[in-house]
């Protein structure tokens, strides 16, 4: 079970704990951003900002954040890594039957 985490993003200490927190829950397996919003009690939007934003300085810990993309279950397309939210339809076949796009930290 994971604790909650709520992002005070107040002073600096929380915002450092949170990012431990971040890299702590994506090195033990692969999240969705909903998944992590939901650990962390923060918005999509919110989370979204902080993911970018933290993957960007998480190279200088030494990590990596691996992106795997959403796909469709029906005809299998892949969206762009670029995309960090879910899609809501794709854009071959028409089909709502997405996959978010998992997140995990590698070393």
């Amino acid at each position: 079970m994971v604790k909650k985490l709520v992002n005070s993003g107040g002073d600096c200490q929380s915002v450092i704990m949170f990012r431990k927190q971040l890299t702590s829950w994506l090195l033990e397996r692969e999240l969705s951003l909903r998944e992590l919003s939901d650990m962390a009690g923060e918005s999509l939007k919110s989370m979204e900002s902080d993911l970018r934003h933290w993957a960007r300085s998480l190279k200088h810990e030494g990590y990596r954040l691996v992106v795997e993309p959403a796909r469709c279950r029906r005809c299998g397309f892949r969206f762009s890594r670029e995309k960090w939210h879910k899609p809501s339809r794709c854009p071959c076949c028409k089909g709502d039957w997405i996959d978010e796009p998992r997140f995990h930290v590698e070393a």
